[in-house]
C-alpha cells in the first residue's frame, strides 16, 4: 500500500478519478458491444462494465456513461443487446469505442436481431437480447438492469478481454469446447 493510498483511507477524501481509472485498467474484463434500436434510433458502444445480476430471472447489469454519444438513443429505447466479442472482433470493438459516427460503427460488421429487435452481432461469442427493466443514476453513469429475453447461438473462437489498456485473446479450455450448446430463452 502506498502512502497516498493510506492517506486517502485515513482522511476520508474522495479518491482521485485518475488513480481509480489506473487501478481499474489492471482488471481484465470481457469486451462487449452493447447495441440498441427503437424510437431513439440505432446506437452502440464498447463496454467492459457488464455483469450478471441474477439467473432467476436472467438479468444483466450494463453501465452507460451519460456523456456517451450513444446515451440519447439508449435513454429513449427499452431494449438492448449485449454482444460478447471474440478475439477476432477487436477491430469492431475499436470502431464502437471511439468517436466513430454510428453509421460507420454498424457498417463495420453484420447484424441480425432476436426477440427485442436490438442489433445482434453475427459471430459474437454470445449475445444476450434484453429489455431494460430499471435505470439508476450513479455518478457519471446510468446503471441499466436488463432482463434477458433471448440468447444467440454461441460462436467459435477465443474470448476478448481488455486489460492494461489493450485487448487480449482468451483461449477456450478443452472443457469449454465440450460444454453442450446453450438453450435459447425465447
Amino acid at each position: 500500500m502506498t502512502i497516498a493510498t493510506k492517506a486517502a483511507m485515513t482522511d476520508h477524501r474522495p479518491l482521485e478519478a485518475g488513480l481509480f481509472r489506473d487501478a481499474m485498467a489492471l482488471m481484465a474484463s470481457a469486451v462487449h458491444l452493447v447495441t440498441t434500436d427503437g424510437p431513439g434510433g440505432r446506437a452502440g458502444f464498447t463496454a467492459t462494465a457488464v455483469c450478471s445480476v441474477s439467473d432467476a430471472p436472467p438479468t444483466l447489469l450494463v453501465c452507460l456513461n451519460r456523456g456517451s454519444s450513444a446515451y440519447e438513443s439508449f435513454s429513449r429505447n427499452d431494449a438492448l443487446c449485449v454482444n460478447t466479442l471474440t478475439a477476432e472482433q477487436s477491430a469492431v470493438a475499436g470502431a464502437f469505442g471511439g468517436k466513430t459516427p454510428m453509421d460507420e460503427r454498424f457498417a463495420s460488421a453484420t447484424w441480425g436481431s432476436l426477440a427485442t429487435g436490438a442489433p445482434v452481432l453475427e459471430g459474437a461469442l454470445v449475445a444476450f437480447d434484453c429489455r431494460i427493466v430499471e435505470r439508476t443514476a450513479m455518478g457519471s453513469h446510468d446503471v441499466l438492469f436488463c432482463a434477458v429475453e433471448a440468447l444467440a447461438e454461441p460462436a467459435e473462437g477465443e474470448g476478448l478481454v481488455y486489460a492494461a489498456r489493450r485487448y487480449h485473446a482468451v483461449p477456450r479450455t478443452q472443457q469449454e469446447s465440450e460444454t453442450p450448446p446453450l438453450r435459447r430463452l425465447a
